[in-house]
């Protein structure tokens, strides 16, 4: 799982970072709301921790952009503990809300909480330009007309198709359909790859997977 935190105090930063690590997560962190949004257009994060004050863009308008561009869960932290700032958290889609000082089993319980409640709410219908995969069935569906695909090639698109014009990092991708199990991974990848994408071009699906050279693969949805 992917987390990324964002707080100006270093201290704070650090201290969450070693915790969440520690607890299996990759973390990346961000001293401001703008390099958030940097972390942001590259890579995909399953949940978001954001802390309240900072100079600039504070934590309540970058959750605001978080949950409705990013659809990404999001805690906030903050050093204040009346109602009207936790009013206002919520009213921009956060899913919860920690005051500092907090214990870190806190911190580590509601961050399980959330990522287990996203996978369980996680929607089974996938739609992207003319394309929809519904995982239920793992039906596909490309311009109005059904597709029978190897079940690998259809997790791998589903992946894809779940963040449109965001760059995926290879390893992430990896990670996620085959785990540690493939003896040539990059080989074994690039080979679906290419098959998903002559596979998309004979049904004219309006989505072309682009290559990011020594990143991954970014999903393109043509105009």
């Amino acid at each position: 799982m992917h987390l990324l935190v964002v707080d100006d105090d270093e201290a704070i930063l650090q201290l969450v970072s070693i915790h969440l690590e520690q607890a299996g997560y990759d973390v990346k962190k961000a001293s401001n709301a703008e390099a958030a949004l940097a972390f942001l257009q590259q890579q995909h994060f399953d949940l978001i921790i954001i802390d309240v004050m900072m100079p600039g863009m504070d934590g309540f308008q970058l959750a605001s952009i978080v949950t409705k561009q990013y659809e990404v869960p999001v805690i906030m932290l903050t050093a204040k503990g009346q109602i009207e700032d936790k009013q206002k958290g919520f009213e921009q889609g956060i899913d919860d809300y920690i005051v500092k000082p907090f214990e870190t089993s806190e911190l580590l319980y509601r961050v399980k909480a959330i990522l287990r409640r996203y996978r369980k709410s996680r929607q089974a219908l996938t739609v992207v330009g003319n394309m929809k995969i519904d995982t239920n069935s793992w039906e596909l569906t490309i311009a109005n007309k059904q597709y029978i695909w190897p079940m690998r090639e259809l997790e791998i698109l589903n992946y894809l198709l779940q963040r449109p014009n965001r760059n995926v990092s290879r390893w992430d991708l990896i990670d996620d359909i085959w785990g540690d199990t493939l003896e040539q991974p990059e080989f074994t990848l690039n080979t679906h790859i290419n098959r998903i994408r002559e596979r998309l071009k004979r049904a004219e699906a309006n989505v072309e997977i682009v290559t990011i050279r020594g990143f991954g693969y970014q999903l393109e949805v043509k105009e």
